[in-house]
């Protein structure tokens, strides 16, 4: 199973197969309530390798996400679509469209033993545009 994770607005950030390790959707209601709220959220949680270039490979664009999780919340910029989709099979599982989508965390791990940094992105849907989330995909018949 792959993940493919597309940023749009700002500078384009593509992420293929090889970068993303896990990907976490998750649907954020109150814990508290005894009926359907409508303070609803959604949140994901993208965890990958950060790739170095070799013999003359463009460098991945896990630079270019931490440039985003920079930018404040005063610039409309913050808030980009992101699109993200699972893959089996080399089939489309799923395909989640985000179209208000905002950096709530991210984060960066290196160590001497792997050679590989890791990355942590955690991105949530602007709450008055929930309506406006996707799921589309599903095996082919």
């Amino acid at each position: 199973m792959g993940f493919r994770l597309k940023v749009e607005g700002g500078a384009a950030i593509e992420l293929k197969e090889q970068s993303i390790m896990s990907v976490k959707f998750r649907t954020d209601i109150p814990q508290d309530s005894n009926a359907r709220s409508t303070d609803l959220g959604s949140t994901v949680e993208i965890t990958g390798k950060i790739l170095t270039a070799v013999d003359g490979e463009p460098f991945d664009a896990t630079k270019e996400i931490g440039k985003w999780a920079l930018v404040p919340a005063e610039k409309a910029d913050c808030y980009r679509k992101v699109t993200i989709e699972v893959i089996a099979a080399s089939q489309e599982v799923r395909k989640y469209t985000y179209p208000n989508a905002f950096v709530v965390d991210y984060r960066e791990d290196y160590g001497d033993e792997a050679g590989v940094g890791t990355f942590y992105l955690m991105i949530k849907q602007k709450k008055d545009k929930m309506a406006n989330i996707t799921v589309e995909g599903g095996y082919a018949v």
